[in-house]
């Protein structure tokens, strides 16, 4: 079957972009905040696959919000995450709480576009991808803090989970790096994220996998190193978060770009 998207997959510590292109994506629903756009055409998104689609020049979808994409498959676009726990994410979070997807207002800076546009067209590669997509997400929440700062506990517990999602994770092992009890970091980590440390971790399982297919990995190669039991369980969770199967999700070093390859 022939794939529904094919990108480009970069991270960074709270944030990555999927940058390509894109056909329809049935509702489905994830952790991270999702900011999407078509460079040069409007994408289309609704809550649920009954809704009638509407039309955004520059869309955000809060964390955990059901939606439906369509990138029209010929038109190159991005879509970043950016993490609900941190800085950039509170600020977005607050100030689109209860509206749904919406279109950003303000929405970003055309010089702000235009250089994100040209380091994935011009093949400048993943620093300069990952440098201008992260200006973007900061351009839109500069001038903000959020009003609840996040948990530095928390930030810690969190970088332990990135830095152990091969292994087996327990939230014993996780209550101790941030010197909580079980029951009082339980509590706390879902006020801080949204979710419980459970849900969490699969999400941060299922991001890793885009990041080791960038690297060449098969996805069961994929699937295994960024700790999934198995490519069975990874396809359920795919389907759950993206709303297909990893299968037809072309994550690629050098997918085509707008009249040529992008190279990583």
């Amino acid at each position: 079957m022939e794939p529904i998207s094919v990108a480009q997959y970069f991270p960074w510590n709270g944030g990555a972009i999927f940058v390509g292109t894109a056909g329809a994506f049935p509702a489905h629903t994830h952790q991270a905040i999702q900011i999407c756009f078509l460079f040069e055409e409007r994408i289309r998104l609704r809550a649920n696959d009954a809704d009638p689609w509407g039309d955004y020049a520059f869309a955000i979808v809060p964390s955990r919000q059901p939606h439906a994409m369509d990138g029209a498959k010929n038109h190159y676009g991005a879509m970043i995450f950016v993490e609900p726990e941190t800085r950039e994410g509170r600020v977005l979070t607050e100030r689109y709480h209860g509206r749904g997807i919406a279109e950003m207002d303000p929405p970003p800076a055309d010089e702000v576009l235009a250089a994100l546009f040209a380091a994935a067209v011009e093949r400048r590669g993943r620093p300069a991808i990952v440098e201008q997509a992260r200006r973007l997400v900061q351009s839109l929440t500069q001038h903000a803090q959020p009003a609840p700062t996040s948990d530095e506990r928390i930030e810690r517990a969190v970088r332990y989970v990135n830095d152990n999602l091969s292994l087996p994770i327990t939230l014993e092992e996780v209550a101790r790096v941030a010197c909580l009890s079980p029951g009082r970091f339980r509590h706390l980590f879902v006020e801080q994220t949204g979710m419980g440390l459970r849900q969490y971790i699969l999400w941060r399982r299922f991001v890793s996998v885009w990041e080791h297919r960038m690297n060449g990995a098969s996805l069961s190669t994929a699937a295994h190193a960024a700790g999934f039991a198995d490519s069975a369980h990874l396809t359920r969770t795919c389907r759950r978060m993206m709303g297909v199967p990893p299968s037809l999700l072309d994550i690629s070093p050098a997918p085509p770009g707008r009249g040529a390859a992008i190279s990583s």
